[in-house]
């Protein structure tokens, strides 16, 4: 598989590397995203959509908090994907993380998977 790094950005509480992974990239956000830190996750996934990337990878591994905006930012990726033939799949979501996406159901509207490499495998 061709993996180049595509970029990353770094705000406060929260970094954000993009990677290219064959037809897809893998996105992964490290610390929290919240309000303040949400454009800085929002800005590489559409991005990444417009690039013409068919399949993201959120790699949720290193992401230790995530609030309603945050899950507005990967809800709205999701739809903008699907529009564009694509998909978003979820990898390695910590407890906190992955409660937030139970409470509010958002869990059943993603492919969700344990580790990344299970994602990439998918």
């Amino acid at each position: 598989m061709d993996r180049g790094t595509v970029g990353s950005a770094h705000r406060g509480r929260l970094l954000v590397e993009v990677r290219k992974e064959g037809s897809g990239a893998v996105v992964t956000p490290v610390g929290e995203l919240d309000h303040h830190t949400a454009d800085l996750l929002r800005e590489p996934l559409e991005s990444c959509v417009d690039e013409g990337f068919s399949r993201l990878v959120v790699d949720c591994s290193r992401l230790e908090f995530c609030d309603s905006t945050g899950l507005n930012v990967l809800l709205g990726a999701r739809l903008k994907a699907e529009a564009a033939g694509g998909a978003v799949h979820l990898a390695g979501m910590q407890p906190v993380v992955a409660r937030v996406f139970e409470i509010t159901g958002a869990d059943a509207v993603f492919t969700v998977h344990e580790t990344l490499e299970a994602a990439l495998a998918d």
